[in-house]
């Protein structure tokens, strides 16, 4: 298994004491999910939806590529990777 270093977006911080970074172990995405509600209790929910498919406004990327593009769940994720964690931007309008 691999140590992958997660980044988390503000608005999930409070699920980490306000830690930007943490390091969590898992040879799969959904090994780093569980290891992330392990520790940090709340990433489930924010993270994948009742079902347990990522929900749809959050988007995650193993280094640069995003996973829905990929392996979903079972992308893998290698030691020295990074997770973004990067909540979805919507709205607005054009005038």
């Amino acid at each position: 298994m691999g140590m992958v270093k997660v980044r988390v977006p503000t608005a999930m911080r409070p699920l980490t004491d306000g830690t930007p970074e943490v390091t969590i172990e898992g040879a799969t995405l959904r090994d780093v999910i569980d290891g992330l509600e392990t520790g940090y209790p709340g990433f489930r929910e924010r993270l994948l939806s009742e079902e347990g498919t990522l929900r749809r406004f959050v988007n995650i990327y193993v280094d640069e590529d995003d996973v829905r593009f990929g392996e979903g769940l079972d992308t893998p994720t290698p030691s020295g990777v990074t997770l973004w964690l990067v909540p979805a931007v919507a709205g607005g309008s054009l005038p």
